[in-house]
């Protein structure tokens, strides 16, 4: 096995396998810890991922789940075990608590220092002397803590130095492995001394495809030997399989051409802002829009079903449909009101009874927190890549023992991902 990882949320799982894709390295991405027999009908893969939620999660919840997940991992015995977070690294001590991560990872993993590369210019996410800057929906980019990921309605992200970010969820020493020592011609030795004056993780810079390379390159040295435990974005991805191989053919399998421009069914509960300018340009194109109240739909069963025989209608009309409990940051208070579980559950829900009664091949679920738990609702026990669409959201193919819904095409898409005519793209591969 080459690489495992775990990732935080179910849409940056996809991210990872999507960049195994683009490498034409053979993944699964399961859904839990998978039996024998559905690990043994993906024994050729060369890399596993575990798709999660720890994203949303409280440090307890990690000191519970996260280690037998990681020893599941560990038995794969491949040469790095990554545990992905977002790019944006949102979290906090209560939620989402990386360096709580960090720590179970060290501890199982053996790891003596914790590389932390979160920088991922495929996603023009970037790292300069520690801190972080994304871009966002206005097409700028901006210092993390001036990004609309500053008023994320969960984890905010108001510390652009990633090093005091993480300060404050782990007592873990992180120093820098800053620009200018990432680009001499002795970096490894850098790194090397950063390590033995005590650094129990580092955190790389990084904004250029050559720091990828760079930074690859320093991974692959520290993995040989003893498995490598890693954290951060699919920028580790990245930088791993540019420097392990040369150039391969994509993995692109064949997307079942009957669906091309049939209705698409879109499921979002994001609350970020090109999100909002992905389902308004999509009902200006002839989507239609159904606005969804998120206490209402969590707490009403008959409203999920009143829902579900109004999109059912609406996609048998031949019209591609939209549903949504929010746009943007400000325009639906109910759904900060509402725990992302509690409404990721009952889209998940819906959305399946939707599929069962309409026969929907294709389907784009919106929003980190939120599809994470929308898709486990679905029965289903891996996904692996079918196509890319637009970088970090590829379509997947579902794997499920229930006839109807194994095959299903879907995409998870991250709220800040994507540009405002992802939906109608998504429609028409």
């Amino acid at each position: 096995m080459l690489y495992t990882f775990y990732g935080d949320d179910f849409t940056g799982s996809t991210d990872v396998l999507e960049q195994l894709a683009l490498k034409a390295v053979p993944a699964v991405l399961f859904l839990g810890i998978p039996t024998a027999s559905q690990l043994a009908r993906f024994a050729s893969v060369e890399a596993i991922g575990i798709a999660g939620d720890s994203r949303s999660r409280s440090p307890e919840w990690m000191d519970t789940h996260l280690p037998g997940i990681f020893e599941f991992l560990k038995d794969r015995r491949a040469s790095v075990n990554h545990y992905k977070v977002c790019s944006t690294f949102d979290s906090s001590p209560v939620r989402g608590n990386i360096g709580r991560a960090m720590e179970i990872g060290s501890r199982m993993f053996g790891s003596p220092c914790i590389p932390v590369i979160v920088a991922a210019p495929h996603l023009r996410r970037y790292i300069a002397f520690g801190n972080l800057f994304a871009g966002d929906a206005d097409g700028k980019v901006k210092r993390i803590d001036r990004h609309s990921m500053a008023r994320h309605p969960a984890t905010p992200m108001r510390e652009a130095d990633l090093r005091r970010h993480l300060a404050k969820q782990t007592i873990l020493r992180t120093a820098l492995l800053a620009l200018p020592s990432l680009r001499s011609a002795n970096a490894a030795a850098q790194l090397g001394a950063l390590i033995a004056d005590g650094a129990q993780a580092v955190l790389f810079d990084g904004t250029d495809e050559e720091d990828v390379k760079r930074t690859g390159k320093l991974l692959r040295s520290m993995s040989e030997g003893a498995p490598l435990f890693v954290v951060g974005s699919s920028g580790v991805t990245a930088a791993l399989l540019t420097s392990r191989m040369p150039a391969r053919d994509p993995i692109c399998a064949t997307v079942d051409g009957g669906i091309k421009r049939k209705p698409l069914l879109i499921v979002s509960g994001s609350c970020s802002l090109a999100t909002m300018a992905q389902i308004e340009y999509a009902e200006a194109c002839g989507f239609r829009g159904f606005a969804l109240d998120a206490a209402t739909l969590v707490d009403s069963a008959d409203e999920r079903e009143r829902v579900a025989r109004q999109v059912s209608t609406t996609l048998a009309e031949g019209v591609s449909t939209v549903l949504y409990t929010a746009l943007g940051p400000y325009a639906a208070p109910s759904t900060g009101a509402v725990p992302s579980n509690d409404l990721g559950s009952s889209l998940g829900v819906l959305l399946k009874r939707i599929v069962e009664q309409t026969g929907q091949r294709r389907v784009v679920l919106c929003g980190g927190d939120t599809s994470s738990h929308a898709v486990q609702q679905l029965g289903c026990y891996a996904l692996t890549a079918l196509q890319t669409t637009q970088t970090g959201a590829p379509l997947c193919r579902l794997h499920t023992d229930d006839s109807a819904l194994d095959g299903l095409e879907i995409v998870l898409k991250g709220g800040q991902v994507g540009s405002k005519d992802f939906f109608e793209l998504v429609r028409d591969l």
